[in-house]
């Protein structure tokens, strides 16, 4: 089963950049379909942006597309996510999840993914 960490979060301007890392640990990121999904206070849980185990496929939310990469590194074993150009609105706290079945595909709900990390905040100030 494989655990995943995230780190990066932080309070950030307006406009500014943060880079999230997801470090995975029991299993190998590479079998995986990784995603970066999101939850602000009483919203529900948000999809941002996936990378395919095969290939390496990017697919983002509108909402970030343009702002925010998503990438691995295989030798780490992590997943990051870029942010640049932060809004406000981008506040909320940032989960890393993994879809351990292998499926082919892309995958933008939350029901998908069967193992996530705790979760790190992200603060945009105005």
């Amino acid at each position: 089963q494989v655990q995943l960490v995230e780190s990066g979060g932080g309070l950030v301007q307006a406009g500014g950049s943060l880079r999230l890392s997801c470090a995975a640990s029991g299993h190998t990121i590479n079998d995986y379909t990784m995603a970066w999904f999101r939850q602000a206070p009483g919203n529900e849980r948000e999809f941002l942006a996936t990378i395919t185990w095969r290939n390496s496929i990017t697919y983002y939310a509108i909402s970030v597309k343009g702002r925010f990469t998503i990438s691995r590194d295989s030798a780490k074993n992590t997943v990051y996510l870029q942010m640049n150009r932060l809004k406000p609105e981008d506040t909320a706290v940032y989960y890393c999840a993994a879809d351990v079945s292998r499926r082919l595909g892309i995958f933008d709900s939350r029901t998908d993914y069967g193992a996530w990390g705790e979760g790190t905040l992200v603060t945009v100030s105005s």
